[in-house]
């Protein structure tokens, strides 16, 4: 792409792990050795239809990765005020479903390389995750989700993964009072409620989300304590500012009100 040495960008801010730049309608980002395998699944889900994920226009000549930008506001906290109601999260379960189905018939390019240095192919009868599933990663113009952006933490993972991910932070089942707080919620939501309205949408079983929910807790754990300890980014900023207690914390909270919310 010939135009980046004539302006370095307009930068973007909201992200914890990238510098992002917008030039033009494009956005440009940092590229790794995850780069090939999660452009190989942008442009798969381009040939698919998926209407939220960028697309893929190639590599600038300072190195970056070049990608559509797709206008609208992101779900930063406080939240907008659609990832309050029920037609949000309907919005979120639907997509997840069109992704979980666009993925099916995705093979991952010969030694396929993620950022959580996870690789190979999908796992059996399996997917592949966005894997990064915060709202502040969903684009919204007004009330109409329109975007699915940063894919560098996509990798293989169980199916349900990212809708447990995403009831995580959507419901949100994260940080207790703090986190309703911070999404913008004056009175405490009705969590089971907005639970079964996201399962509902994506037609998942509440139940077998709580335990992929418990299992992805259990793997970020594992990932932070260890690739943190081996000196790899992001996951040492991640270790530095104390995850492994903030997630201990929401496994325990999970655990203690799994039975309400199924």
């Amino acid at each position: 792409m010939p135009d980046s040495t004539e302006s370095f960008g307009e930068r973007l801010t909201g992200g914890v792990v990238n510098d992002v730049w917008r030039v033009g309608d494009t956005v440009r980002r940092p590229t790794g050795p995850w780069t090939p395998a999660v452009h190989a699944l942008l442009r798969h889900l381009e040939s698919v239809g998926f209407p939220y994920s960028p697309r893929v226009l190639g590599i600038d000549d300072l190195g970056r990765e070049v990608l559509t930008y797709i206008d609208g506001a992101p779900g930063l906290r406080p939240w907008p005020p659609v990832l309050r109601t029920d037609d949000g999260l309907r919005a979120i379960g639907r997509m997840l479903r069109e992704l979980a189905e666009a993925v099916q018939s995705f093979t991952p390019p010969p030694g396929a390389v993620w950022r959580t240095t996870v690789a190979g192919p999908p796992l059996p009868g399996g997917s592949i995750r966005h894997g990064d599933l915060g709202m502040w990663n969903t684009i919204w113009d007004a009330e109409r989700l329109v975007g699915l952006i940063d894919w560098d933490f996509a990798e293989p993972a169980p199916p349900l993964w990212d809708l447990a991910q995403a009831a995580w932070y959507a419901v949100p089942f994260f940080r207790g009072e703090a986190g309703w707080r911070a999404c913008g919620f004056a009175e405490e939501p009705d969590l089971r409620h907005r639970f079964t309205i996201l399962c509902d949408a994506y037609g998942a079983d509440p139940a077998a989300v709580l335990d992929a929910l418990s299992a992805l807790q259990s793997a970020e754990r594992q990932r932070v304590a260890t690739l943190g300890a081996a000196g790899i980014a992001p996951f040492t900023d991640f270790l530095a500012r104390g995850d492994l207690d903030e997630l201990d914390t929401e496994a325990a909270w999970l655990a203690a009100h799994r039975q309400s919310l199924a």
